[in-house]
């Protein structure tokens, strides 16, 4: 009797046993991590501190693994987080050291957020163009060098693609505008040339392009009017010309639009006025032409940027007639005549108007 209870004591231990290991990682992602983790440096926290033991899948900081497959699927490592970590030590992260290719190993990867660490430098590995499952790739906040990998048009299941905030080269890759999934694009603050690729707007599924503080030059793409589901769209501070396209005022959604600090010219689009486009920033560019007198009931602006310019003439009549105007700056142009009373211009201060050819009335002086 006691024979047969320690076996089956024994049976049930030795299953358990090849259980729990049959729902660990494989030992190729462990290595991968831990090769990942070897070109990392971070002093502060300790967050690598968990990773330790043969099972990547459980209490591994920040990974998290398929639960039928037991393949490493998301890497989430953030530098500014609310984890209790970054609680108790009262700081937010720095980490140093490079994105090593080792990371290409996991190619059961969806996601990848390596973020807002402030030190990393190198290269974004150009093998992570392989990952085929890769949906995420978030790298904001470090100090990336290099170029956007030529072959990104690969990863065809990509959605985010965020490299925002790092000191990027080069030029807008070709294959870019072969991701036909892409939502959300953010390239800012890098140091990224070159023109917009004509065919920018095959990423039909992009609802948020954001390309600010780059060098960026050339003509904004007619395509891009081409993107029904684009609601957000940021190209300013770089060195774009040319004139703005009258269809981007046609676009469905969007709903903001900053085009300031560039060095586009040519007149204001009348389709842009009359749009569904609440945040409109032209300022600081060479735009000339009157301001459209196209206002209605569909024109409502929370922002309004028109500043530094070379507008003429009169500010129309018909911008009573819109519904909204919260921010509105016509400064430092050529504009003529009286500012019209009332809505929305009562509650405008005299900041708005400034430094134009003749403009009078409240509140500036009388005409």
């Amino acid at each position: 009797m006691a024979t047969t209870i320690l076996y089956a004591l024994s049976a049930t231990i030795l299953l358990l046993s090849l259980t729990s290991v049959s729902n660990a990682c494989p030992p190729s992602d462990r290595a991968a991590l831990l090769a990942f983790k070897a070109a990392l440096h971070e002093p502060y926290l300790g967050i690598f501190n968990s990773w330790k033991g043969n099972d990547c899948c459980h209490n591994w900081y920040g990974v998290s693994c398929d639960p039928e497959t037991h393949r490493v699927a998301d890497i989430n490592l953030r530098g500014e987080s609310e984890d209790p970590i970054f609680q108790k030590a009262r700081r937010t992260g720095y980490m140093t050291g490079s994105i090593s290719p080792a990371i290409c190993q996991l190619t059961r990867l969806s996601s990848l957020t390596i973020a807002d660490w402030k030190g990393i430098s190198g290269p974004i590995p150009s093998c992570i163009a392989s990952l085929p499952f890769l949906r995420i790739l978030d790298l904001i906040g470090n100090q990336l060098t290099g170029e956007i990998p030529a072959d990104i048009g690969r990863l065809s299941r990509l959605t985010v693609l965020n490299v925002a905030d790092n000191q990027l080269s080069g030029t807008i890759p070709r294959s870019l505008t072969n991701l036909s999934s892409l939502m959300h694009l953010d390239i800012r603050g890098n140091k990224i040339s070159g023109t917009l690729p004509r065919n920018f707007g095959k990423l039909r599924m992009l609802s948020r392009a954001l390309l600010s503080k780059n060098k960026l030059n050339g003509p904004i793409p007619n395509s891009v009017s081409y993107i029904y589901r684009l609601s957000d769209l940021d190209l300013s501070l770089n060195q774009l010309s040319g004139p703005i396209p009258a269809s981007l005022g046609k676009m469905a959604v969007l709903a903001t639009l900053n085009l300031d600090g560039n060095q586009i010219s040519g007149p204001i689009p009348p389709t842009l006025i009359s749009s569904s486009i609440s945040i409109l920033n032209l300022s600081r560019n060479a735009i000339e032409g009157y301001i459209p007198d196209a206002f209605g009931s569909r024109s409502y602006f929370t922002v309004l940027d028109l500043s530094y310019n070379k507008l003429r003439g009169r500010i129309p009549k018909s911008i009573s007639s819109a519904t909204f105007i919260g921010h509105l700056d016509v400064s430092h142009n050529h504009l003529c005549g009286p500012i019209p009373a009332g809505s929305p211009f009562d509650h405008l201060e005299a900041s708005s108007f400034v430094n134009n050819d003749c403009l009078c009335g409240k509140p500036l002086r009388a005409c």
